[in-house]
């Protein structure tokens, strides 16, 4: 390592040290001049004085790093243990931080800069909010750390134990890639669940509806139509809530389908992202129509997802996928489009996972859009049929009005595009 090389990381050990300490002394800053066993000079020298151990542990066969790191944790937990009993406090943040800034500081000097640099902010952040993360904590309820739980341990402890290869005779099913699936409608419900969280009702009907289409646009259109049956004199409003959580969902199925297979960018935008802008169009003329709206938001989501309805999830996508699989052979590609159009009276996610996965290789990318299109044009009909039997009159005229203008769009759409 030369000259310049070892100057750059000894830098970075300094800079890490003073990043951390402006946090801890921006926190500490009433505190009298000498009440804190740490400050801004100190945690600068701290995170260099690990960059100089580890740099110096070269030439100390190995061992000086690691004796530098307990002498230096020694000599810091007696201050920050005399500054406890003085404030009366038994918080270990300080001791850590120092820990974490040494170790740093040390990293800058062995390892990778950049990845030094990131956990330096990462630790600043962290600290930082202090504040936030309390009154986050305090906010929290059983349901949600324990849905929260629930989906770490989707991903990070049952994921990687599924085989990621086809395992049924017609290597169909990846249990891998199925429950990755599965994982993915998880983290979108609970994303729209904490934007509800968070935003209550003063973020208004819009911003939950829409942040309701992300979990489920078919529940939205249920939850406010009925309301809109118990109170007529608020449909407008609620009919615009409704479109935009169909328009938020037909977004939602674009981003799926163009993620799994980007090839279908082109068609899928037109497809899907026509009748989206449409949509969100007559969502504009309602609200504009609408008094101001004075009820409070009717969605509530009392479960940011039920384990139950993932797996039915998982299991009705398991289905699609094996009869398309079958299917997808010769002239037996059509019958994927009533395929598509009876599972998306159901869920329109297993037909867009299904067939976004096949596009450009077992079908072709403008027939995969097709089979995308009709299920979301299924779905579009399932909720207009909700939105007539359990919604009031103002809001199903409204609600049917916007989604013929939909499927027109989206017809003319697919038309160009084919």
């Amino acid at each position: 390592m030369d000259t310049l090389s070892l100057l750059q990381r000894l830098f970075l050990a300094l800079s890490i040290g003073l990043l951390i300490g402006i946090e801890r002394g921006w926190q500490e800053r009433e505190g009298k001049d000498g009440s804190r066993a740490a400050g801004v000079r100190t945690y600068a020298l701290i995170g260099l004085l690990g960059g100089v151990c580890a740099l110096l542990d070269n030439f100390a066969g190995g061992y000086l790093l690691g004796i530098g790191l307990l002498a230096f944790t020694a000599s810091l937990a007696v201050f920050e243990w005399r500054e406890a009993n003085l404030s009366n406090s038994a918080s270990a943040t300080g001791l850590i931080a120092g820990l974490v800034t040494f170790v740093l500081g040390a990293y800058a000097m062995l390892g990778n800069m950049a990845v030094a640099g990131a956990g330096a902010i990462a630790t600043t952040i962290i600290l930082a909010e202090r504040q936030a993360l309390h009154a986050f904590v305090a906010r929290l309820t059983w349901k949600e750390l324990r849905s929260a739980l629930l989906l770490l341990a989707m991903t990070f402890v049952l994921l990687p134990l599924l085989p990621d290869s086809p395992v049924d005779p017609w290597q169909a099913l990846n249990p891998h890639q199925l429950w990755l699936m599965m994982v993915l409608i998880a983290a979108l419900s609970y994303v729209g669940y904490i934007s509800i969280r968070i935003a209550g009702d003063r973020a208004g009907l819009i911003y939950a509806a829409g942040a309701g289409g992300l979990v489920s646009s078919t529940a939205v259109t249920l939850a406010f139509s009925r309301i809109a049956r118990l109170h007529p004199q608020s449909s407008l409003p609620l009919a615009a809530g409704v479109t935009t959580s169909w328009a938020v969902s037909l977004l939602r199925m674009s981003a799926i389908a163009i993620t799994l297979a980007p090839t279908m960018l082109w068609s899928i935008g037109l497809v899907l992202g026509t009748p989206a802008i449409v949509l969100g169009a007559v969502t504009a003329v309602l609200y504009w129509r609408a008094e101001k709206l004075k009820e409070k938001s009717p969605l509530v989501l009392n479960d940011p997802f039920e384990l139950s309805e993932v797996l039915k999830f998982g299991v009705l996508l398991a289905v699609v996928t094996l009869v398309s699989k079958l299917s997808s052979s010769g002239t037996a590609n059509h019958g994927l489009v009533p395929l598509a159009a009876i599972s998306g009276l159901v869920d329109v996610d297993p037909i867009t996972l299904s067939a976004s996965r096949m596009a450009g290789a077992t079908i072709t990318v403008p027939f995969a859009a097709t089979i995308i299109m009709v299920a979301a044009g299924a779905n579009l009909l399932c909720k207009s049929a909700v939105a007539l039997v359990l919604g009031s009159r103002t809001l199903a005229v409204y609600v049917i009005a916007a989604a013929l203008a939909a499927a027109t769009a989206a017809l003319a759409a697919w038309t160009f595009s084919a």
